[in-house]
């Protein structure tokens, strides 16, 4: 008999069995990840976390096209990943803005490279400015600003060709706590707005809690995927939450995946 049931959505990203190993100058090989598999859905937002030179970097990386896999499968929307491509935007640890070109200009180099329709994504990118509150800083160049709007201007680039997917690594970890809580609360009114799917590598707990529908925690290296824990907390999100009773259960679960790799190693050094 036929099933009335909707069919399941396809998860726009699918990792399965995912390894990456670098050759050292012994000759020798060091992996950065082993075995990592997770998927995540159509308008996602999903965290990582984990230990330093745990290959959380190597991970964005790969899923950007721009580090290949030593095996494994990556797909974005059923496609492998074997390169860069035009559905995917990448927010750096620093916006690596042009220091020549105006904020506009800067905003626009994607689509400049990729030869898109440069009038109609210009209304795209000045539409951005003005929500992000930059309208009045189109003309401006880098310098001139400061480092929380630099970091918005590199968010608006990743955006303005509309990618099916957006991937930022430690995006606000060079600035203040103030401006950091502020860039949280824009990403997440500009991801309530655009419902893209994003995936975003922190070193903040709380952070990752507060932003996320999912949070990615993985163990020290060889990077592996320790746990994925669903974050059951109400949108929109607000920084009220982080006092709340259900958030501290939520990052004292995710630290105690640290506490026990500190034990371990502490248990396991010579004495």
């Amino acid at each position: 008999m036929a099933s009335d049931a909707a069919p399941a959505t396809a998860p726009l990203i699918r990792v399965s069995g995912l390894n990456k190993q670098y050759a050292t100058r012994s000759e020798g090989t060091v992996t950065a990840l082993s075995d990592v598999n997770f998927e995540i859905a159509q308008g996602e937002f999903v965290t990582v976390v984990g230990p330093s030179g745990c290959g959380k970097t190597t991970l964005l990386k790969i899923l950007a096209g721009i580090l290949r896999r030593s095996s494994g499968e990556v797909t974005l929307a059923g496609r492998p990943i074997d390169g860069p491509s035009r559905e995917v935007g990448v927010v750096f640890q620093a916006p690596v803005l042009l220091p020549w070109r105006t904020v506009l200009k800067n905003i626009l180099l994607p689509v400049q490279i990729q030869k898109r329709d440069l009038a109609a994504h210009t209304e795209r990118a000045r539409a951005y400015l003005a929500t992000a509150g930059l309208a009045d800083f189109a003309d401006k160049y880098p310098n001139e600003l400061s480092g929380g709007m630099q970091q918005r201007v590199g968010i608006g680039r990743a955006l303005v060709h509309d990618p099916a997917l957006l991937l930022m690594d430690e995006p606000f970890g060079a600035l203040d706590a103030m401006t950091r809580d502020t860039m949280n609360m824009e990403l997440l009114r500009v991801w309530d707005a655009s419902r893209k799917t994003v995936m975003l590598i922190t070193h903040s707990i709380a952070e990752a809690v507060l932003l996320a529908d999912r949070v990615i925690v993985m163990s020290p290296r060889p990077g592996r995927i320790a746990e994925i824990i669903d974050i059951d907390l109400p949108r929109p999100r607000d920084l009220d939450m982080i006092n709340s009773p259900e958030f501290g259960r939520y990052v004292k679960a995710i630290r105690r995946h640290f506490q026990a790799a500190e034990k371990t190693a502490v248990q396991g050094s010579p004495a």
